[in-house]
């Protein structure tokens, strides 16, 4: 069974966003912002906060905590294990496929991720062969040219990426916030790119932006 914090809406739900914490948090980090992403519009979303599994963490001197997948190097590169990664971005393939088998359509699914939630929800929406209603990637990084094998399932035209990133970040430097757009739309994705005065976190003039990306991309009918 997924080890997942789900908040129901009142009703039945008719959107999903699955929202992938950072390294060594867990999923409660995010859930206290629901009601406020609720009262910005989103009454009928079910809100799906994943546990990362507990691993060694190489960075962190081999350390056991919840992580997405083992981090190698705190370098630009970023360096991650690939195999891990990959076998995160299937959980979030099966969380999808779970809420489709639910009744909800792909395309009213949001993928969600900071930090290296982030990115793994950039590589698992990339790769994603079925259509979302978009990715937002907060203070996070682009791994995907790390894994020779990852190609698009989409057209990168049909899946809208916003990333958010703080200019004082002293974690995932704002270089690698820049990199990632400019990788991602040399593969032909349009990146909405925010910069936010902050560190490693989110601040409450980027939830409002964010409580707005999320009822345009899930209640816009015209799409």
């Amino acid at each position: 069974m997924d080890q997942s914090i789900v908040l129901e809406p009142v009703g039945p739900a008719d959107s999903a966003v699955i929202w992938l914490h950072g390294l060594g948090a867990s999923g409660d980090d995010f859930a206290p912002v629901v009601p406020m992403l609720r009262a910005a519009g989103l009454t009928q979303t079910r809100f799906i906060f994943p546990h990362a599994p507990v691993q060694p963490v190489t960075v962190n001197g081999g350390m056991l905590m919840p992580a997405w997948y083992d981090i190698v190097a705190m370098d630009l590169a970023r360096k991650i294990d690939v195999a891990g990664i990959r076998h995160s971005a299937q959980r979030v393939d099966e969380i999808v496929a779970a809420q489709c088998a639910s009744g909800i359509d792909s395309s009213k699914i949001l993928l969600v991720g900071f930090s290296q939630g982030g990115a793994v929800a950039l590589y698992a929406g990339v790769r994603s062969v079925v259509p979302l209603a978009g990715i937002l990637a907060l203070s996070t990084y682009w791994v995907g040219e790390q894994d020779a094998s990852l190609h698009p399932g989409v057209p990168p035209a049909e899946l809208p990426i916003a990333i958010h990133h703080g200019t004082q970040d002293p974690v995932v430097p704002f270089a690698l916030g820049e990199s990632a757009k400019s990788a991602l739309e040399a593969l032909g994705y349009a990146i909405e790119f925010q910069s936010f005065e902050m560190p490693h976190s989110v601040v409450p003039e980027q939830l409002a932006v964010i409580a707005q990306w999320m009822t345009t991309r899930l209640h816009d009918n015209s799409r």
